[in-house]
């Protein structure tokens, strides 16, 4: 049998798969940490192995010009679904109690609006323009100082700060105009 002719001995994986792996490397840490604070510590490892369950059975993972971006958008994906299902079953299934025994109406409805202003809040993030959104994900999300932010991006502080304050600016407008 010609060499050629011989099946391979293992299967090379598609490109897109080694791609997505070499993402999963370079962003489960800060995935990790951005689901710990949002989620919180039991439930951010199991969120981030969904992330990359998700992203293995997109289709869009055989285009990615931005994995982080890519995995981030179902990370946070990840986090409105489970407001919203948190939102639904205490909408649903919250009991009607004595104010001695648990939750008042008054902290019921607290716990709905955080979870509205979660969602504007990240409606707003993701309706900044590209360079702002990443410097302040950067800095808010990953705990980068202004100085590692300049440094990885090759600006100068000053246009970190920019970005920072254009950042806060539009999402205080987009939360306040929300409510």
């Amino acid at each position: 049998m010609h060499p050629a002719d011989r099946p391979p001995l293992c299967k090379r994986r598609p490109q897109s798969d080694d791609n997505l792996e070499a993402a999963y490397h370079a962003h489960r840490t800060s995935l990790f940490h951005f689901l710990r604070r949002n989620a919180g510590a039991e439930e951010a490892p199991d969120l981030v192995q969904e992330v990359f369950a998700r992203a293995a059975g997109s289709e869009q993972r055989h285009q990615l010009d931005n994995p982080g971006g890519f995995l981030r958008r179902i990370a946070q994906n990840l986090l409105i679904d489970r407001a919203r299902r948190q939102k639904s079953s205490r909408a649903t299934f919250y009991p009607l109690r004595d104010e001695r025994e648990g939750a008042t109406p008054a902290a019921q409805e607290w716990n709905l609006e955080a979870a509205d202003l979660l969602l504007l809040y990240e409606a707003a993030v993701d309706a900044l323009p590209p360079k702002t959104r990443r410097v302040f994900l950067m800095h808010r999300v990953d705990e980068l100082s202004y100085r590692e932010i300049h440094e990885m991006l090759g600006i100068s502080i000053a246009t970190v700060e920019y970005h920072m304050m254009k950042a806060l600016n539009q999402i205080s407008k987009a939360v306040d105009h929300g409510r």
